[in-house]
């Protein structure tokens, strides 16, 4: 099992290149696909999703999780109240696989964990929007490596814990300020988790998100110099990780 690169789509959209013992096997996180003004037309039907894993319930990273799933035939990863929500709007249940922050499992050759985030949460349905649990980060590990998705969260201190826990060698956070961490307050993220890379996300798409990757940059200069690369990705961008 190894990630091979990490595609970023705009926003908060990654979808993790991978290979396992079948072959490909893609896993997206917070597929914001359709709607997104920042994802590139050609992205919006990608080849192939095995696994979505979602960090929370907002329309800008799961309001296109109910189409890919169905489309894809993906598992979907949620907490147990987004989970069922899914469920609720069409996703087969055989293809949903709740967990819940703090859990652990093994999937498809790989490892998936929601961490805690900071955030509200809510999903859009047919009768408007419904409570969804608790928002949550993810850390998806394949062996070798892992890598964590912030999610939309505010900077809290137990993220030390993630980085203990886990060692995240790439970290992906959120930057854009108002709604979740800004430029200052992902920094000093980055500072408790010590990833190798971080990609900044949750940038860029709306005026209200003022956080820019070069604020988040020369933020990092100051924080964790010479200890974190940071990685400013286009969407549509790869990173590709070494082996």
């Amino acid at each position: 099992m190894a990630i091979n690169n990490i595609l970023f789509l705009g926003h908060s959209s990654a979808i993790l290149e991978a290979t396992n013992a079948q072959g490909p096997y893609h896993i997206a996180i917070d597929p914001w696909l359709d709607g997104n003004p920042l994802c590139p037309p050609q992205f919006s039907n990608p080849d192939r999703l095995d696994l979505i894993v979602l960090t929370h319930g907002h329309s800008d990273h799961a309001g296109d999780a109910v189409r890919l799933a169905k489309q894809y035939g993906s598992k979907v990863i949620a907490t147990w109240e987004l989970a069922n929500l899914l469920i609720a709007q069409g996703v087969p249940e055989s293809h949903v696989v709740p967990m819940n922050k703090g859990g652990t499992l093994k999937i498809d050759g790989f490892s998936v964990s929601l961490t805690h985030a900071m955030h509200s949460n809510s999903f859009g349905t047919d009768s408007g929007p419904q409570y969804a649990g608790e928002a949550c980060g993810v850390v998806v590990d394949d062996g070798e490596r892992s890598i964590y998705h912030s999610g939309d969260t505010a900077l809290f201190g137990d993220m030390v814990l993630i980085g203990e826990r886990f060692k995240p060698e790439i970290a992906l956070l959120c930057i854009g300020d108002r709604f979740t961490m800004g430029p200052k307050d992902a920094a000093s993220a980055v500072a408790l988790i010590k990833p190798k890379v971080c990609i900044p996300i949750h940038h860029s798409t709306f005026p209200d998100l003022t956080g820019t990757p070069e604020q988040f940059t020369a933020e990092c200069a100051t924080t964790c110099a010479d200890e974190t690369l940071v990685q400013i990705l286009a969407p549509g961008a790869r990173y590709e990780i070494s082996q």
